[in-house]
C-alpha cells in the first residue's frame, strides 16, 4: 500500500520514516525528529533508570537523538519489521553501551537541541511513576504506553472542550479504559445533571472515539497497518502491570 493511500498517513508515521530512510534521508530525518518529539519522555526515563542523574539524562537523551540522525541508524532497519518502540529501545540500549565504553557525553549547550526536553516536568513525572525493582526495559515500555495514551486523551479532551463539554469529559475520563457500574452511571449523572441512560450513551460514544484516536496514534508507530491491534494490546497490558 502506498503511504499516501493510508488514511493514517502523515509525516510523523514510522512507516514514512522507514520508506524514506534509503532514498530520502532528509525526509526520514525530519519525520524521525517529529516522532522523537512525541516520545522523548520514555527515553529520558530509561536513562534515569540506568543510574544517570537529571542533567546527565538530559545530555544523554539529546546525544541519543543526534546519534540517530547523524549516524543514519535508520538505514540498518528492515522496513518490513519492527515497531518504532522496539527500534528506539534497541538503539538506545546500544547507544548507552557505547557511551559507557567511550565515556564521552556531550555537555548541555554544546549542540543545538533536536528535541525540546521539559526537564522539570520529566523529573516530576519520573519521581511519581518510577517503581522500585522495575527493570529499565519494563519502565520504558510502561512510560511509552502512558505517553501514547496521554496524547490520545489530550486530543479527545480538546474535542470535548471545543464543543463546550469539558465537564462531561472530566467526568467520563476515568471510565474510558474501564467498565463503569450502574452506580457509576447514577453518580456521574447526578453530578452532571443527566439521567443514567444519557450518561451511558455519551460514554459509549466517547469510548468509541477514544478507540479511533488510539488506533490513529498507534498507526504512527508501526510499519504495517495489521500491526495496530497487536500493538494496542501489548501497550495496554504494559500499563496494567
Amino acid at each position: 500500500m502506498a503511504a499516501n493511500s493510508n488514511p493514517n498517513f502523515s509525516t510523523t508515521n514510522w512507516s514514512v520514516v522507514l520508506a524514506a530512510a534509503q532514498s530520502d534521508p532528509v525526509t526520514a530525518a525530519a519525520a524521525l525528529e517529529r516522532l522523537c518529539g512525541r516520545y522523548w519522555y520514555p527515553i529520558y526515563a530509561f536513562v534515569r533508570q540506568r543510574g544517570h542523574d537529571i542533567h546527565e539524562s538530559q545530555d544523554m537523551a539529546q546525544g541519543f537523538f543526534h546519534f540517530l540522525l547523524e549516524r543514519q541508524a535508520l538505514q540498518r532497519v528492515d522496513r518490513q519489521k519492527g515497531r518504532f518502540r522496539t527500534f528506539m529501545l534497541t538503539a538506545l540500549t546500544n547507544f548507552l553501551h557505547n557511551e559507557r565504553n567511550k565515556k564521552q557525553t556531550h555537555k548541555r549547550g554544546g549542540r543545538h537541541q533536536i528535541v525540546s526536553l521539559n526537564g522539570e516536568f520529566a523529573e516530576s513525572v519520573y519521581a511519581l511513576e518510577s517503581r522500585s525493582g522495575e527493570s529499565p526495559e519494563a519502565l520504558f515500555e510502561r512510560h511509552w504506553a502512558a505517553t501514547l495514551v496521554r496524547r490520545v486523551l489530550d486530543g479527545l479532551q480538546g474535542e470535548f472542550q471545543e464543543r463546550g463539554k469539558a465537564e462531561l469529559f472530566a467526568g467520563m475520563q476515568p471510565f474510558l479504559t474501564g467498565e463503569p457500574t450502574a452506580t457509576d452511571y447514577e453518580q456521574l449523572g447526578h453530578r452532571l445533571g443527566m439521567n443514567p441512560d444519557s450518561v451511558k450513551v455519551a460514554l459509549h460514544r466517547a469510548r468509541r472515539r477514544f478507540g479511533e484516536l488510539l488506533r490513529s496514534e498507534v498507526a504512527h508507530t508501526v510499519s504495517q497497518p495489521e500491526e495496530i491491534e497487536a500493538e494496542i494490546r501489548h501497550l495496554l497490558a504494559r500499563m496494567a502491570k
